[in-house]
This record gives C-alpha cells, sequence and structure tokens, in this order.
C-alpha cells in the first residue's frame, strides 16, 4: 500500500513530466530534461526551504531566553519544559516544524532521484505514461552531444561532488550556521563536517557509480540548492531586520 501511494503521489507524475520535457526540449536531450525538471522540483520545494528557514532564524533568536530558563529552573525540569514551549507558543514558533518540512520533501527528493536511476532512457515505461503525456520521436542520451547520461562520466562524478561541497558550504554559512556554545552547537558542528568533507566524497562515489544522469541530477539540485540557500539566508535575514 505504501509503494502504491508513493508511485502514485510521487514517482509516476515525476516520471511523466520526465517524458513530456524530452517530448519537448531541442533534439529530445534527456540531459536538458533532467536539468530543466530538476530545477522545476526545486522551486516547487522553495516555500517549504523558507519556512524551514524561518523556523531556524526564530529558534536561534530564542536560545539566549532558552539558557535563561535552564538557569533559573536547572532544579525543575518540568517547570524549565513548561516554560520553554509557552515561551515558542508566544514566538509562534514549532520547533518540530522543521523536521516536518523534511518528512515534506524527502519522498519528493527521491521519486526524483530514483526516476533518474531506475527508469533509463532510451526505453520508455508506457505503463507509468498517463494517456496525456506526449511521447518524444526520438531521445539522445548525449547530454549537448558531448557527455553521455546513460554511462558513468567521471567528468560529471567530480563535478556532482565539488558542487555538493560549493552546497555545503552554502549550508553551513547561512541557516544552517552552529551556534557557539552547547550540546546543540557541538552536534551542529559534527553534522557541518559530515556536510562539508564526506557528503561531497559520497556523492561523487554515487554519481560515478550509477550513471551521468544520477550525476548531472546532482549537480543541478546543488547548484539549484547553492542559490536557494543564498536568497532563503538573505531574504529571512532582510525579514527579521529593523524596519
Amino acid at each position: 500500500m505504501i509503494s502504491a501511494f508513493f508511485h502514485t503521489t510521487f514517482y509516476n507524475p515525476i516520471y511523466n513530466v520526465l517524458v513530456a520535457l524530452v517530448a519537448l526540449v531541442p533534439s529530445s536531450d534527456v540531459g536538458i530534461a533532467i536539468i530543466l525538471l530538476t530545477i522545476i522540483i526545486r522551486l516547487v520545494l522553495l516555500p517549504f526551504s523558507l519556512s524551514a528557514a524561518r523556523t531556524q532564524h526564530a529558534m536561534k533568536s530564542l536560545e539566549p531566553k532558552i539558557k535563561a530558563l535552564k538557569v533559573t529552573h536547572k532544579d525543575d525540569k518540568e517547570k524549565e519544559a513548561v516554560e520553554t514551549l509557552a515561551l515558542y507558543r508566544e514566538a509562534k514558533v514549532n520547533p518540530f516544524g522543521s523536521i516536518l518540512i523534511a518528512f515534506i520533501q524527502i519522498p519528493i527528493l527521491l521519486a526524483l532521484y530514483w526516476v533518474f536511476t531506475y527508469e533509463p532512457f532510451p526505453a520508455i515505461n508506457l505503463a507509468r505514461l498517463y494517456t496525456f503525456t506526449p511521447l518524444p520521436h526520438t531521445v539522445s542520451l548525449q547530454f549537448l552531444g558531448i557527455i553521455s547520461v546513460a554511462s558513468k562520466s567521471m567528468v560529471l562524478a567530480v563535478l556532482a561532488g565539488l558542487t555538493q561541497l560549493l552546497q555545503a558550504h552554502m549550508t553551513l554559512s547561512g541557516t544552517m550556521k552552529p551556534s557557539d556554545t552547547g550540546v546543540q552547537g557541538d552536534f551542529q558542528k559534527v553534522i557541518g563536517m559530515q556536510l562539508k568533507y564526506v557528503f561531497p566524497f559520497l556523492i561523487g562515489i554515487i554519481s560515478y557509480t550509477t550513471s551521468g544522469a544520477v550525476a548531472l541530477y546532482f549537480i543541478t539540485t546543488n547548484l539549484v540548492g547553492s542559490v536557494q540557500e543564498w536568497y532563503v539566508h538573505r531574504k529571512v535575514t532582510r525579514e527579521s531586520s529593523p524596519a
């Protein structure tokens, strides 16, 4: 049942949009279609990214008050929890909002990745197509006539790793900038180290061992994600600044 819901709600719609884009883009270039689809998905998720950033920014501004509550009620954890929740309500902040937003985005991004992994062109899975989805007359697997997206590409894999490094840098200098002190700050610093030094290597390996299509997806989503991080950080900072 979960698999059927996932395919009906996420996987099939994304696959149909990809096939339609291949039919519409110049030369039926699968690489261009992958780039366009990835950009569309990231733009759809932009409101969720903005909401998560606002929540993180609001919670960061509350940190001094939360630390003060910990000191005031250090011998009464129940009172501390009640006062902390009241502080969140007063500031209209949902501490679990970012987690919920992440869960909303995960199935969409997974479906996008799996479509590029399990639906290789030039074959088209007609069983997954809607009746109104246009079929491409030809399918070009040579991205811009240069690099095949059907086979492994060291060039695209390296670019995928480098763009992941760029996005990690933008993320850590923006909405996920770690706290200065405390357990939460230490945890964020550990996550930051993983994002900056481990993830780029893993993304590069995955990109090379799968296909150029997956690598191109990572490159696009990393570049768009970097721009989004810059935009979200700038917008949230501007909204929180005094007029």
